[in-house]
Parts: structure tokens; C-alpha cells; sequence
């Protein structure tokens, strides 16, 4: 097993996860109506952070709840938890073994709320503390930088905004994403034959917006982990309130802009730094209009609905961090200083 094939079997883990966990999430569903959940109050660390970054914009958007990210140290070093009144309190973490991850849920059960672990370790620490456990059920995953596990969060937590609105479509549409995932894999040689082109960069930005805000922070996160460059993700609208003027000619911007409510102000950010700057954009978009404009141009199926394009763009994503990894000479199953498994407090 290596990062390499894990990537690669995200189409197959998606579409297992689907048939498994249904059933259980219209049950989670259900707690949470039952309930009176007025928000969510999340806890996650690294990759996981990023999916609940997407769960942030996921469940606003499509079913109305506001979503809190907790700050674990409150629990854990202060030892002052805020009032978790009418909250689901959701762990998501890969091993589950975070010690201020499981802290947050241990005081949501002290407090009385529903508490829910999204975890592929159903035996882990964090699951013990929960209601409810969604099972990753992606296998082990051997590699250091989190690749399966990251695309099954996001699935389970669009699977459980399905079941929280009732919606058909949503069902339906979830149903194509392995097929989609499976798309965009085959931009596989196309990406491993242009990273050469960025063998010898130390930095850059990576633009997302909207659902794909946590697509530009994954991405950055593995470009970091990976292949050491400082890669600092941001929203196209906080990127023009001042980090724009750090760009210069050919400075590497990499951004995901789909299609969906965000793209006009993603499309212009890419035109400046394209017309009026001269950057050097490699741009994932399933719109030819975001394409054009990219020297590196990474198409995903146009058909995927703006809300699941993080499932499918950060696809690409892990492949370009993969490949840039083997183009700088660096070992992609054994990146410096991190362990699969890491324990905060």
C-alpha cells in the first residue's frame, strides 16, 4: 500500500462508504430533529480540520445550522469549556486517538448533548465517547499524508446533510461521485508530466472559495506536508484584502473554481492575476472559462454539483502534491518530521 494507490481507490471506498453508512446517517438524522439542534459544535485537527471546514459551509448552506469549529485547548490547557446547550458535538478525526479531540466530545456528553464521531477507528478513544460513530470503513491507510480518509469525511458529512434534508436529488447525486472521482483520476499522466514544469518552487498561494475553501487548505496542507514549499491557502475574497500584493510575474498561484455561486468572484481574481499580474495559475475547474486562463489547466466532470466538487477536486489536488513530491526528490511515503498518528493535547 502507498499514498499512490490510496489515491487511487477513493472511487471504490466512496461508493462502499455510500451503501454502508445510509442507514445510519437517516438514523443520525433523525436524533438530531429529535433533539432540538439549534448548531454544531465540531472538533478536529490537520486533514480533518479541512473537512470541517466543508461541513461549515455544507451545513449552512443546505440545512440551516450554524457550525462552530472548538477550540480544544479551552477544554484540555484552560480547563474552561464553553455552554454547549442544544449543540451536536462531532469529532472528526482519521485514528481517532487525539487526546483534545476526545475531550471536547467527553464534556459534550458531561453537558448532555448528542454526540457523533466520524472516525475510521470505531474502537478509538473518540468513538467511545459518542452517540453515534460513522465508520470510514476506508481500510488502513498506510501513507503519512491522509488521502482516503480525508474524501470518506467528506462524504459521511454530505451524507448526513442528505439525511438531514430529505432530498432525493441529494441522494441521487451522491450516487455519481465515485463515478466522477474516477473522471478526474484520469488527468493521472497529465499532472505527473506538467509538476516538472514547478520542480523548483518554494512557495505559493492556493485560492479556493465557498465549498472549496477547505479544497484550497487540503491541498496547501499536503503541498506542505509533501514537498516541504509554504503553501498558504486562502479565500479569494480575504486573498485581495492585501496577500494579493505579494504576487509577482510567474509567482505560482494554484486555486479550485468550479462552477457554482462562488465562480464570478474566483473568475475575476484568476483574470487579474492571469491579465494584470502575469502569475503562473494552475487552475482545477470543471468552467473552460477558468481553464483558459491557467498554463496548467486541470478539468473535473462538469456535471458535479458546486456542493460536491470538494470530493472531487481534491483528487487532482493529492496527485499534483504526489507527483511534485517525486519531482523534487523527495520520498512521499515518509515525509520529515510527521507521524501517521498525532497525539495534541
Amino acid at each position: 500500500m502507498s499514498l499512490y494507490s490510496e489515491i487511487l481507490e477513493q472511487p471504490q471506498r466512496a461508493a462502499a462508504l455510500l451503501v454502508s453508512q445510509k442507514k445510519l446517517t437517516l438514523e443520525i438524522a433523525a436524533a438530531i430533529q429529535q433533539h432540538n439542534i439549534q448548531y454544531v459544535f465540531l472538533a478536529a485537527r490537520g486533514t480533518s480540520d479541512n473537512a470541517g471546514r466543508y461541513a461549515n459551509y455544507l451545513l449552512g448552506a443546505r440545512n440551516s445550522l450554524p457550525l462552530a469549529l472548538a477550540t480544544p485547548s479551552l477544554f484540555t490547557y484552560y480547563k474552561r469549556p464553553p455552554k454547549l446547550k442544544n449543540a451536536l458535538v462531532m469529532g472528526v478525526s482519521q485514528s481517532g486517538q487525539s487526546p483534545d479531540i476526545v475531550s471536547v466530545l467527553a464534556e459534550g456528553q458531561r453537558q448532555g448533548c448528542l454526540t457523533l464521531a466520524i472516525t475510521n477507528e470505531p474502537e478509538s478513544p473518540l468513538a467511545a465517547q459518542a452517540d453515534f460513530v460513522i465508520d470510514l470503513q476506508a481500510g488502513p491507510e498506510k501513507a503519512v499524508a491522509a488521502t482516503k480518509t480525508y474524501t470518506a469525511e467528506l462524504l459521511a458529512i454530505a451524507m448526513l446533510s442528505t439525511a438531514l434534508s430529505e432530498s432525493k436529488k441529494g441522494w441521487e447525486e451522491l450516487e455519481q461521485v465515485a463515478g466522477w472521482m474516477e473522471h478526474a483520476l484520469q488527468q493521472d499522466a497529465f499532472i505527473a508530466e506538467r509538476v516538472q514544469r514547478y520542480r523548483y518552487i518554494t512557495q505559493t498561494v492556493v485560492l479556493g472559495r465557498g465549498y472549496n475553501y477547505a479544497t484550497a487548505f487540503e491541498w496547501g496542507l499536503k503541498l506542505k506536508e509533501l514537498t516541504y514549499i509554504i503553501a498558504e491557502p486562502y479565500s479569494s475574497a480575504d486573498f485581495q484584502h492585501g496577500p494579493i500584493a505579494m504576487v509577482d510575474h510567474g509567482f505560482p498561484v494554484m486555486a479550485v473554481a468550479p462552477q457554482g455561486k462562488v465562480f464570478d468572484s474566483m473568475l475575476e481574481t484568476l483574470q487579474q492575476l492571469r491579465h494584470e499580474i502575469a502569475a503562473e495559475l494552475v487552475v482545477i475547474s470543471n468552467d473552460h472559462k477558468a481553464l483558459s486562463l491557467a498554463q496548467t489547466p486541470i478539468p473535473i466532470p462538469a456535471e458535479t454539483p458546486e456542493w460536491l466538487t470538494p470530493l472531487v477536486s481534491i483528487l487532482p489536488a493529492q496527485l499534483f502534491a504526489y507527483y511534485l513530491t517525486l519531482a523534487k526528490g523527495y520520498d512521499a511515503e515518509q515525509p520529515r518530521s510527521i507521524r501517521k498518528v498525532t497525539e495534541t493535547h
